[in-house]
């Protein structure tokens, strides 16, 4: 299928590695031109290199920026002048447990979490609707749908953008901007293997023993691609998503219980 979006310019915060590296290929491959973000300056060069093999005709550019901080953001918005595309994503918080987190924790998580994706939305949504064409793709996390005990900073800021987007939406669909919400849960990603070691530590078991009780967590009794995250990121972008938005994608390999 020809997703309709070559030529587009995308930025992807957080996107030298894991899933936001997923959904910068999968666009790239669709001929759209990208601004990749990270923290780390090499990682980011290597990503940008391979990203260029691998799809040789748009144009890929790299910003090393801290999206929490307001320079950092202003970087990597001055790296595009009209984003047709705008994908927010950042690196999981650590766990932690309602009491065992401090004040000074959860503000570190909303600005990371919240309120950075929220001021690179208002940063390019204008220039979206007044071009008539606009997708936003917040990567948020499946603990939006199943709240758990010791991932409150993950749920709480992530639930909140999800509200606050859901809202927002209504107001930008009309100029065909979407604005859609991924929710991946046990994605074959460097977060999987930090939960699992972390997992590992506290349970007494072995690495590996870890890795196989995530994957008999899942129904579909394996991890997630993923490439399959950035698939479906990038048909969230696509011409044929136009009357997609306001949607939560659980990418979960089957595991949520519910109807709703």
């Amino acid at each position: 299928m020809d997703l309709g979006i070559a030529g587009r310019w995308a930025l992807v915060s957080a996107s030298s590695r894991g899933l936001g590296r997923a959904c910068a290929a999968a666009l790239a491959a669709e001929g759209v031109n990208i601004v990749l973000n990270g923290r780390d300056p090499e990682q980011l060069a290597a990503t940008a290199k391979e990203l260029t093999q691998a799809s040789p005709g748009p144009e890929i550019r790299a910003v090393a920026a801290d999206l929490t901080t307001a320079e950092g953001r202003s970087a990597f918005l001055a790296a595009c002048d009209e984003p047709d595309i705008l994908i927010t994503n950042s690196a999981g918080p650590q766990p932690g447990a309602l009491l065992d987190t401090t004040d000074d924790q959860f503000d570190s998580v909303f600005a990371q979490h919240f309120f950075a994706p929220i001021d690179l939305v208002r940063a390019v949504v204008d220039g979206m609707r007044q071009r008539r064409f606009g997708r936003i793709v917040n990567i948020t996390s499946a603990m939006v749908a199943t709240p758990h005990p010791l991932m409150v900073g993950s749920a709480g800021a992530r639930t909140g953008l999800t509200a606050v987007m859901k809202g927002f939406q209504r107001q930008t669909v009309v100029d065909n901007v979407t604005i859609n919400q991924l929710m991946p849960e046990r994605i074959d990603s460097g977060r999987q293997q930090q939960m699992a070691a972390l997992a590992a530590e506290a349970h007494g078991i072995s690495v590996e023993e870890a890795r196989r009780r995530q994957t008999e967590s899942i129904a579909a009794r394996r991890l997630g691609d993923p490439a399959e995250v950035g698939a479906a990121c990038a048909f969230l972008c696509s011409v044929h998503a136009s009357y997609l938005s306001g949607v939560g994608l659980r990418l979960d390999g089957g595991s949520y219980p519910g109807l709703l």
